[in-house]
């Protein structure tokens, strides 16, 4: 069992950086890939980028390639997003998810319950 909870949202200017970050519980956060997921209003949660169990692959949508980057800290048991360059269109809830390393809602089984983050134009 992990529970995760995020923090770091809020609201930011269009071209500015935001950091989020996950906190699992339980000792079993190394045996999962993590990602990164968001969801807008009126839209399907989406997949935004996901680390592998050591940390030494990553994985990100189109949307976001070269903007965000996520990493992970094991003895932490952390994984960030940081996320520069902002845009309006990043604003939605974001969640990290605990899984398999995969891009698919499906290859996940733990969730947090998110955090706003909201890109003023």
């Amino acid at each position: 069992q992990v529970q995760l909870v995020e923090s770091g949202g809020g609201l930011v200017q269009a071209g500015g950086s935001l950091r989020l970050s996950c906190a699992a519980s339980g000792r079993t956060f190394s045996r999962y890939a993590m990602g990164w997921f968001r969801q807008a209003p009126g839209k399907e949660r989406e997949f935004v980028a996901v680390v592998s169990l050591s940390g030494g692959s990553t994985y990100y949508a189109d949307s976001v390639k070269g903007r965000f980057f996520i990493s992970r800290d094991n003895a932490k048991n952390t994984v960030s997003l940081q996320m520069n360059s902002l845009k309006p269109e990043d604003t939605a809830v974001y969640y990290c998810a605990a899984g398999a390393f995969s891009y698919s809602l499906g290859g996940y089984n733990y969730w947090g319950q998110g955090t706003q983050v909201t890109v003023s134009s």
